[in-house]
């Protein structure tokens, strides 16, 4: 099975199709509700989209400095991804522009995101209580060069500030002390931008030179590891499963789940390793395994941050207690995560404990109960993760709401039942 292409490459594939002058062309996109949203945007700013078939799209975009006012709000529905990386967009360009979204969106921070567009000379003309959405921002027509130390690893900081900085005369540099995401990054190098990225300990130090003049060069989208992570694990605990998952993107800065079960005892075997649009990718052997529980440092939370509800699923199922830590993140996400994800572990009767930022999992070892339902709290991720649980629980799971699911993966429910799950 393939599932979606990646969410990440997605939305990024868009905004550089608008920021580059002429014609860019996208194979695999994902054509979920968030990354659609993004595309709007991009049209509303004066690019053209249009749809060529399926997961096919072309971009004729305006380049950097060249955007127009959009006439109405950009509504980004749930996506936090998309709205966060357009805001560093508009922050860099001599428009203005309002983003709201759902009332999952107008509950997630955005002040993390805006305090360095500020530094940029950007205004944040109306914004909802506490840096949320609805947000009126009135972007840098000339914006300043910073050098921008990131308070937490977040790749939708680190390139917000990227984004913004394609527009400044001279270089921006932004530096983490954890490295996130690099997706931007590479996409920057692939349009002809001039970026440096350095190693420093754990962390990097990615330098750009401003006014670039990027070129259109087409994408491929690999499949998303994030999506990936429901067949993977629902494959781990369904007894005598054996399944392929073709083209999973193998970026070593989003394999933090699969490492993760690994060392928890999975058989996960990579087949035809390669590189396509850039990015490495392998299909998957995934087999039914017995599970142990594990110790997940908190250094790995950057490469697996929405694989956390999954993993939690899986930790049930295994021998022994498996301690997640370091989730201070999960708690600002389309839910408070870590709040929904033990909800939903007391809702299937499995042994749990939040410590802090840490979760720990007492698996026994054998199936949950199960048998519970989950409030979604409007999150794809806690929706996925307890139907998965449900293919192997003694008794069903049930959620109160799976249209999200769309968001991020819109054929979820077709290609898990094409490997013989039950949906009611």
């Amino acid at each position: 099975m393939r599932p979606p292409g990646d969410k990440s490459i997605s939305h990024r594939a868009f905004i550089f199709g608008l920021l580059s002058r002429g014609e860019t062309t996208i194979e695999g996109l994902l054509e979920g509700d968030d990354v659609l949203h993004t595309g709007e945007a991009c049209r509303a700013l004066g690019a053209r989209v249009e749809r060529l078939g399926e997961g096919r799209w072309r971009v004729e975009g305006l380049g950097v400095g060249a955007l127009l006012d959009p006439r109405d709000t950009l509504d980004f529905g749930n996506a936090g991804t998309g709205s966060r990386l357009m805001m560093g967009v508009v922050g860099g360009h001599g428009v203005q522009a309002t983003f709201d979204g759902d009332a999952s969106l107008r509950k997630r921070p955005m002040r993390r995101i805006l305090d360095p567009l500020r530094l940029m000379g950007a205004q944040v003309v109306a914004e909802a209580e506490g840096g949320r959405c609805p947000i009126t921002l009135r972007g840098a027509a000339d914006p300043a060069p910073i050098l921008y130390r990131t308070p937490v690893a977040s790749a939708q900081i680190k390139s917000a500030v990227l984004l913004a900085g394609l527009n400044a005369r001279g270089r921006t540099t932004v530096i983490e002390t954890e490295a996130s995401r690099d997706h931007t990054e590479k996409m920057l190098a692939h349009f002809g931008a001039e970026v440096s990225v350095e190693i420093e300990g754990d962390g990097r130090k990615i330098t750009l030179t401003g006014r670039p003049e990027l070129r259109p060069r087409p994408v491929v989208v690999p499949v998303d590891p994030s999506s990936a992570a429901f067949p993977i694990v629902a494959a781990l605990i369904a007894p005598g499963s054996d399944i392929i998952v073709e083209g999973v993107m193998m970026n070593p800065l989003r394999t933090g789940l699969i490492k993760t079960l690994i060392e928890m005892g999975a058989s996960i075997e990579t087949l035809d390793a390669r590189r396509e649009g850039g990015e490495d990718v392998a299909d998957l052997r995934v087999r039914a395994s017995a599970l142990k529980g594990v110790n997940v440092p908190a250094s790995r939370a950057p490469s697996m941050i929405d694989e956390y509800p999954i993993l939690a699923v899986a930790s049930a199922f295994a021998q022994g207690e498996t301690r997640m830590n370091g989730l201070h993140e999960l708690r600002v996400k389309e839910s408070d995560r870590l709040a929904a994800v033990a909800a939903g572990l007391a809702a299937a009767h499995v042994e749990h404990e939040i410590t802090g930022d840490d979760l720990i999992v007492a698996g026994k070892g054998r199936p949950p109960a199960g048998g519970g339902l989950v409030a979604t709290h409007l999150d794809h991720r806690i929706a996925m993760s307890f139907l998965v649980m449900g293919l192997a629980s003694e008794k069903p799971m049930a959620i109160d709401d799976a249209t999200m699911i769309a968001t991020s993966f819109p054929s979820f429910r077709q290609l898990m039942e094409s490997l013989g799950a039950r949906f009611a």
